[in-house]
């Protein structure tokens, strides 16, 4: 009974907290959104895709009036950062149309704005050379983060099947880089509104080093294809953490080939892609919560339920082989994750500088709390619950990072480990099911908080091209959140199992006992970790 009214005055703290916070900001939100707004007209706030998927883009900025050149990033300065942004003097009696204004041709849907051309003359797209380095590495810190995830995974299984684990994240960084180029970036985002965005653009066929305007207007279109490939890869990654230690390396390339086709690819065009059902709806969902969290952490649960325990874990807990490996992997994933979140602002911009801090405040307080949660629980705080809830924390703000202040950030960040925690230790023995390294009970469980807590602290003073959620007067934000989550969960479960009844018709997806028991690095791999005996 302490423990309980514990946790309950921990989320009344929560929540009082939040109450002030909001109060607060309430009273500061009409003039704060006429700041930002002022500061997009004179070059300060971004120019941000109006579409509702919420990938802003880096669109420019206007000239105040009488200035020639705009710095970057600068809010008035008359003179810009020498040899930095591609800026072009206005001719003689041109005018600058304001980012985000109706009547500009191309400030909407987040447009370069550029100046008055001359009758029968065409435009330019033209590439910013600052967005293009940040995405560049952004690309390359997401990348990282799926080693960063097979050290995370790997740490914590038995010593007879890290190697397998890390032979699983680096062949999906293989076969779905190559999927990708293939057809899956077409089938995500070809427009069209249709299950898929088509295959017009299947072996990047029209997708050049030019910038494509519908969703990135200063970066080529082939790196924004990139960018997204890394989100594609490390998705069906995760999955991996609920069947560790049981599943048949053939069976697992099979399986993660049609889920990347027939999940991640539909899910994936809904939520981002032009023409996209739930964007168009308006549903939120800056970096991934719905697209890569709530969609992987639900096929992770279908797994496990129909996988069945592992053999030696009903009546006792597997316990991590090697911290410091899963230390390592947290690290590597909290360094990439600033990629994850702040590249998705796709330009070197201030949304990009919101998404880093609010990241790094969410993982910070999710990390914080979830040791907390331990020390009253479990009588120790431990290294694992720690690096637990970080990641919690990197989860739940994955959605709202483009969309959310940092006190929002730090609320997002304590109740997740609470919401994590509670399906960890509470859900999972209730039910029985052996998902390993808990893939449901934090990306799941995590992304559908991060989701619908987009819709309460989403707020236009932070990003003028979001929305207002539900605790800045638009409740309708937060009943859109809800219907992504639901079709995400439901559509994702069915298609996974269907795919998974397909896969163990055509090869027997789970391993042999006899292989089980020896461990996956040798029956699969014929490979050790270790020179040691078990």
């Amino acid at each position: 009974m302490k423990k309980f009214l514990t946790c309950l005055i921990l989320i009344g703290f929560v929540m009082a907290a939040a109450g002030v916070v909001y109060a607060q900001q309430a009273k500061e939100a009409t003039s704060s959104s006429a700041q930002v707004s002022q500061a997009s007209s004179a070059g300060g706030a971004l120019a941000a895709r109006e579409g509702k998927a919420g990938y802003p883009l880096a669109g420019g900025a206007s000239l105040p009036e009488g200035a020639t050149r705009v710095p970057v990033g600068s809010d008035s300065a008359p003179a810009a950062r020498e040899g930095k942004a591609p800026t072009a003097s206005l001719p003689e009696g041109a005018t600058r149309v304001p980012v985000g204004s109706d009547s500009a041709p191309a400030a909407r849907e987040g447009k370069a704005p550029t100046a008055s051309l001359p009758e029968g003359a065409t435009r330019v797209p033209v590439i910013d050379t600052g967005d293009t380095a940040w995405v560049l590495v952004a690309t390359a810190l997401v990348l990282l983060m799926t080693p960063g995830l097979a050290f995370f995974y790997g740490g914590m299984v038995g010593r007879k099947n890290v190697l397998g684990i890390l032979m699983q994240c680096f062949t999906i960084l293989c076969i779905v880089s190559i999927q990708w180029v293939l057809f899956g970036y077409s089938l995500s985002f070809a427009p069209g509104k249709g299950f898929w965005g088509g295959l017009s653009w299947a072996g990047l066929t029209g997708v050049g080093f030019t910038p494509y305007q519908d969703y990135a207007a200063t970066i080529p279109h082939q790196l924004f294809m990139a960018f997204q490939m890394m989100f594609a890869v490390i998705t069906p990654a995760l999955i991996i953490g609920a069947f560790a230690e049981r599943m048949k390396f053939s069976a697992f390339i099979i399986f993660m080939v049609l889920w990347a086709t027939f999940v991640y690819d539909p899910v994936c065009h809904w939520v981002w892609g032009v023409g996209g059902w739930l964007k168009d709806l308006g549903a939120l969902d800056f970096a991934g919560g719905t697209v890569v969290h709530i969609n992987a952490g639900i096929a992770a649960l279908m797994t496990a339920i129909f996988m069945g325990k592992r053999k030696g874990a009903t009546n006792k807990a597997i316990l991590p082989h090697n911290l410091p490996f899963t230390i390592l992997g947290t690290a590597l994933l909290w360094f990439g994750w600033f990629g994850f979140n702040a590249g998705s602002s796709l330009g070197a911009n201030g949304l990009a500088v919101n998404a880093f801090v609010v990241t790094n405040t969410a993982a910070a307080a999710a990390g914080l709390t979830w040791t907390l949660i331990d020390w009253i629980f479990n009588d120790k705080p431990t290294m694992l619950g720690t690096a637990t809830g970080a990641v919690a924390g990197l989860v739940a703000i994955t959605p709202a990072a483009g969309f959310v202040s940092a006190l929002s950030a730090i609320i997002i960040g304590m109740l997740v480990s609470i919401f994590c925690y509670m399906a960890v230790a509470l859900l999972k023995p209730k039910f029985g099911y052996d998902d390993a390294l808990d893939v449901f009970g934090v990306h799941c469980v995590g992304g559908i908080w991060g989701a619908l807590a987009t819709g309460l602290f989403a707020s236009r003073a932070v990003n003028p091209a979001g929305g207002d959620g539900l605790f800045f007067g638009n409740p309708k934000q937060f009943f859109i959140q809800a219907v992504a989550v639901g079709v995400t969960v439901a559509y994702s479960f069915l298609a996974s199992y269907i795919i998974y009844r397909v896969v163990n018709l055509v090869v027997k997806v789970r391993v042999q006992e006899k292989d089980e028991i020896m461990g996956l690095d040798l029956t699969q791999h014929h490979e050790n970790a270790y020179t040691i005996m078990e």
